[in-house]
């Protein structure tokens, strides 16, 4: 077992990934570590008061665990863009009575500073970053409170300069991954890698322990990052539609639904590129939307609350890995077996 999971209690080298907006649910991140992995709590899209919850839930649990958080990385938009894009959007806006906050562009840093604080205050063995490098004092004060930091990259480039900045270990993402991508060029087209070319090319470029994400569905797949170098697989859409996930029924029913045929890379939900089923909304607003983040996910954030509450899968973001359809309905323990069957 790779020393990077030791004294963790880590027996399977298989991570659930932190997915934000629901679906990774303290009970789903417990699950995880009892089936012998472990599970990473989304902080993303939510208060430092909320994240402090779940993560006294999951410790309650005695389970080993992460939190993921969003570093600030912003990708600016003229308040031109944004009202051309959110007048285009008022059509889907008007179905349920909405208006959309057309006026400017809304940005934040997603509690950053409270996270941070929190996590100081309370560490929790590991912390894994997305979307940016965090600033050096961060990671120092983090790892002398006893984390272990990850950092999420999508190159090798980008690998090597989280080794710069002094994180403990990598998280290596293909661009096959459901959801928002962590590249650190959000404004840049993603280049096309399979995943386990990605994680050679990382080994070459840094000598950090390593983690493979990016559309691992099956047991071959798992199997193929860990010959590749990496000491782990981390899975997020496998676990969608798994007893403990919170993602919605509107979501866990397209990923097995015919009519869902394909994914496709896209920013029309966020202005940063993500990886959905293909939908309405992605054949139609795909080519229009500029690209611009965190502004589009607060423009659009309404629309699809409102359309996951009304099951109107047209207009959701249905988050998915190119292995959507290997999703099943059955505990996570039963993922996760099947996943490591092969090792």
């Amino acid at each position: 077992m790779s020393t990077l999971l030791t004294g963790l209690g880590i027996d399977r080298p298989i991570l659930a990934a932190p997915m934000a907006g629901g679906p990774s649910t303290p009970a789903l991140v417990a699950a995880a570590a009892r089936a012998g992995g472990l599970g990473f709590l989304a902080g993303g899209y939510k208060s430092a008061q909320a994240l402090a919850g779940q993560i006294h839930a999951v410790e309650a649990e005695g389970a080993s665990f992460g939190v993921n958080l969003f570093v600030r990385n912003p990708v600016p938009i003229s308040p031109e863009e944004y009202g051309r894009y959110a007048h285009e959007l008022g059509e889907e806006a008007g179905r349920y009575g909405l208006t959309l906050p057309d006026a400017a562009p809304l940005d934040d840093d997603d509690h950053w500073s409270e996270k941070i604080e929190l996590l100081k205050a309370h560490p929790v063995p590991w912390v894994s970053f997305t979307f940016g490098i965090p600033d050096g004092d961060v990671i120092t004060s983090l790892r002398r409170a006893g984390t272990t930091v990850l950092q999420c990259v999508t190159t090798a480039d980008e690998a090597r300069r989280a080794a710069d900045a002094g994180a403990d270990a990598l998280i290596v993402q293909a661009p096959a991954a459901g959801g928002h991508s962590a590249t650190l060029t959000p404004d840049r087209p993603l280049a096309p890698a399979a995943l386990p070319d990605l994680i050679a090319a990382v080994r070459r470029a840094t000598a950090l322990p390593t983690v493979a994400t990016g559309g691992i569905a099956a047991p071959t797949d798992v199997a193929d990052v860990l010959r590749a170098g990496a000491d782990a697989a981390m899975v997020g859409t496998a676990l969608l539609r798994t007893d403990e996930s919170g993602a919605s029924a509107p979501h866990k029913a397209a990923l097995a639904d015919p009519a869902f045929d394909s994914t496709v890379l896209t920013r029309a939900f966020t202005g940063r590129p993500a990886r959905a089923l293909r939908n309405h909304f992605t054949d139609r607003y795909s080519d229009r939307a500029p690209a611009g983040y965190p502004a589009l996910h607060h423009l659009t954030s309404g629309l699809r609350k409102a359309a996951t509450a009304a099951g109107d899968t047209r207009l959701i973001h249905l988050w998915a890995g190119t292995g959507y359809r290997e999703a099943r309905i059955e505990p996570v323990f039963r993922t996760v077996e099947r996943l490591t069957s092969r090792l």
